[in-house]
């Protein structure tokens, strides 16, 4: 998609984005450490893949699926991990009366029928690579709620990871503070005030084909072969 009339467009397209978000990033402390760097979505691959290149670090994919409102199908109410943890949007819950027995019943499903079938998808079934002790940095291409992004910080703590910091493009300044309280920092070249959609930052933006995700992730497991 090309987008030529919005004042408020930071990236040309995902490599312009990936260079100012290295940028910002502690190369030498993440050269210097045993680090992994994970993509916490299929679009966070892209920037998950081009920061493990700069620092020499494994990669990896953590997977996970929304949890969606039963009256609003567009609404993500929750999201659950490949890890089985659950993180819930406690205000929209209770502003919606939707029952937690629902969440969790909701989580199980999709825990079963889609969280693992895309961990056979993007990793024939293997465990997410070891953490224990390592510097992490979690990697997705933009922050809007921070559901996605919570869930993962919270699969990467129970993986007992040493220092956890958080790099995307852009995220939405409000969920900036939260995040920051809960790792060890979050890497950003840009914090919108009134987030809108990642289309909306980009002249050129489009979906990340789901043959060049494969492509990032099987190059990555062949070199952990």
């Amino acid at each position: 998609m090309l987008n030529s009339s919005n004042p408020d467009i930071y990236f040309e397209n995902r490599k312009d984005a990936a260079d100012k978000l290295l940028e910002t990033l502690p190369l030498e402390l993440l050269c210097s450490n045993e680090t992994v760097v994970i993509g916490v979505s299929e679009g966070g691959v892209y920037f998950a893949d081009q920061i493990a290149k700069a620092t020499g670090a494994q990669m990896d994919i953590l997977l996970t699926e929304p949890i969606l409102a039963p009256n609003n199908h567009e609404l993500a109410i929750a999201m659950v991990s490949e890890t089985e943890d659950l993180v819930m949007h406690k205000a929209l819950i209770d502003a919606f009366g939707i029952s937690e027995d629902y969440v969790y019943a909701e989580a199980e499903r999709k825990y079963e029928e889609e969280v693992l079938s895309y961990v056979y998808k993007y990793r024939k079934g293997k465990e997410l690579a070891s953490l224990s002790g390592k510097y992490v940095v979690l990697a997705d291409e933009c922050i809007e709620t921070g559901l996605t992004m919570m869930v993962a910080l919270k699969s990467v703590i129970g993986e007992d990871a040493k220092n956890i910091y958080i790099a995307t493009p852009i995220l939405d300044k409000g969920v900036y503070q939260n995040l920051l309280s809960v790792c060890d920092g979050v890497f950003c070249p840009y914090k919108i005030q009134d987030y809108i959609s990642i289309e909306y930052y980009y002249r050129e933006f489009g979906a990340l084909a789901y043959e060049d995700v494969m492509q990032i992730v099987e190059r990555q497991n062949i070199k952990k072969i």
